[in-house]
């Protein structure tokens, strides 16, 4: 909402206070000019409309300087008295209706709103719009502002919003109470915005997630859009429109699955580069290979079953609505009684998995089973974060929660695009060369989660490697890993992947030399990002690291320098 509607709104609520308070003026005005007063020697007097505005201006808001410049005369005092209710009654009504007017939600919103304009216009760095401020998009802004991403958020719930307003981020995030399907919305949050980098939609409704996703390729079809969605049928609607990346948390946890039973070692570092910057990840034990009883055949319940059939293992389900989940094959109940559990094998079983839609349940089919069988594997869905403590306490072997699923895939995308392209291919190497990745990282970086970023060599990003590679100098992969101090020690950083042109080398050697147009995906820690920044953009301690000599300050010593003998 633009400022002259801001105003148009406020005018036409106060239209009726401000008539009634001029009128009241007006006729105690005319009142005070035409009644005739006496002077101080008793001759006629009457009051100019200036001195009956002045005595009527601090008369109706009760300051009271009292009769000037004569003392008022009977006529003049009834008057007065008449005059003081008249326009006292007229500015509390003024004053109620201004009161009224401010906590009015329509007035509330469009200064929120013009706030919200002003503060996404205002932002010159680049940005991601999130759409849906639930568990899974807290999760996301929590981490892209741990990255140092700046972040726009739109969420239709209050309560969602001030909780992001009492949530302390290392920025300032923009937010906005307001349907994000809605086109305008969309624009007032900036995508088009030339900072702007993409547009998350990670609401709870996929029919909403499918109207943004639509919205944004018809506005800005370039625009990179991430969705999450659970139906098929909506998916293949957000293909047909060109949705960049389509986000089922129940099918990429299977893959995660099916990733964990055939290379652990390169599910580890998926995990290991796709969480929160700082947080710990426990090493994943062995899944273990027999007979698994799984209950609950629902989107969840299908994924880990498909994945563990491909493995050739059994799987007896337990499903209570076998027809609206068309499972054909299973056993009808809930799986919290213990004779269904008994007559699927749960005795037998060296695995369980949890999976249906409500929390309770699966902690109460959990402990049944392992009441029966303490040695089972268990799998369990955790539906909602606020249940946290509970699974905590519970402390499953594989714990699956929606929302971190799809934060993480969304923060491989964001943070850094050249680390989706990496763990793509990470899943085409071996166990073991996956396992070794790991192994470097740690010796480097320790063992909490790195920080991951695109290095991309031009002379915007990286402004003292390409003018030292046009003076003929050759800086190497490893420059950027050094820090600039008199020892020149290595810094907290690994290059994982280079990419030049359609070449792509991965875990490149430090010796490689680089070139204007090379891409590079590191991984580190945070001080080691910064320092690496300063070294890309200042010539004179490139030269350093790459010589090992300093460069002259003014141009008569480089002149010098540079001539021979």
């Amino acid at each position: 909402m633009s400022l002259n509607q801001i105003i148009f709104l406020i005018l036409r609520r106060m239209r009726a206070p401000l008539l009634m308070v001029i009128v009241s003026y007006a006729i105690a005005l005319i009142g005070f000019v035409m009644i005739p007063g006496a002077d101080d020697q008793g001759n006629p007097y009457k009051f100019s409309f200036f001195d009956g505005f002045y005595i009527l201006s601090y008369t109706a808001t009760t300051i009271g300087f009292g009769e000037i410049p004569y003392p008022f005369t009977t006529q003049q005092r009834l008057w007065m008295t008449f005059s003081i209710y008249l326009t006292v009654i007229a500015w509390f009504y003024a004053i109620g209706a201004i009161i009224a007017l401010f906590q009015e939600q329509a007035l509330k919103q469009a200064l929120k709103t013009a706030k919200f304009q002003r503060d996404v216009r205002h932002l010159h760095e680049p940005f991601y719009l999130i759409c849906g401020y639930g568990e899974t998009g807290s999760e996301l802004v929590r981490a892209l502002d741990r990255n140092e991403l700046r972040v726009v958020v739109l969420e239709l719930a209050p309560e969602r919003i001030n909780e992001l307003e009492m949530t302390d981020h290392q920025f300032y995030i923009p937010n906005l109470c307001a349907d994000a399907k809605m086109a305008e919305v969309l624009l007032d949050a900036g995508i088009k915005n030339p900072m702007c980098r993409g547009v998350a939609a990670l609401t709870d409704d996929d029919h909403a997630n499918l109207a943004i996703s639509v919205a944004i390729k018809l506005i800005k079809p370039e625009l990179p859009v991430l969705a999450r969605v659970q139906n098929d049928v909506i998916a293949a609607n957000m293909a047909s429109f060109g949705t960049d990346h389509i986000i089922n948390p129940y099918k990429i946890f299977g893959e995660h699955l099916a990733m964990r039973l055939n290379a652990l070692g390169t599910y580890l570092l998926h995990e290991w580069l796709t969480n929160v910057p700082g947080d710990a990840v426990a090493a994943p034990a062995a899944i273990p290979d027999g007979h698994w009883v799984a209950c609950g055949f629902g989107r969840f319940g299908k994924a880990v079953v498909n994945s563990l059939q491909n493995e050739k293992m059994e799987v007896t389900i337990i499903e209570a609505d076998p027809q609206g989940t068309q499972c054909e094959q299973c056993i009808v109940g809930s799986g919290v009684e213990a004779p269904v559990l008994h007559q699927a094998g749960v005795e037998h079983a060296v695995g369980l998995v949890a999976g249906t839609d409500n929390d309770i349940n699966n902690l109460s089919i959990v402990m049944t089973a392992l009441e029966i069988n303490p040695e089972l594997f268990v799998i369990i869905r955790k539906n909602k974060r606020h249940n946290e403590p509970l699974f905590q306490h519970f402390n499953a072997d594989i714990t699956m929660q929606p929302s971190d699923v799809i934060a993480h895939t969304c923060l491989s995308y964001m943070v850094s695009p050249m680390l989706a392209e990496f763990l793509a291919t990470s899943r085409s190497q071996t166990n073991a060369w996956s396992n070794a990745v790991i192994a470097h990282l740690v010796t480097k970086l320790g063992e909490r989660v790195p920080d991951t970023w695109d290095v991309i060599l031009t002379e915007e990003n990286a402004f003292a490697v390409c003018a030292l590679n046009a003076q003929g100098f050759t800086p190497l992969l490893k420059h950027l890993t050094m820090s600039p101090s008199g020892d020149r020690h290595e810094l907290p950083v690994v290059p994982l992947m280079l990419v030049r042109g359609q070449q792509k080398l991965m875990l490149p050697d430090l010796a490689t030399p680089l070139q204007k147009g090379d891409k590079v995906l590191c991984c580190g820690l945070d001080q080691a990002k910064s320092v690496q920044r300063y070294v890309m953009h200042d010539i004179k301690t490139l030269h350093y690291l790459v010589t090992g000599s300093e460069l002259p300050e003014t141009w008569i010593g480089r002149f010098f320098k540079s001539s021979p003998g």
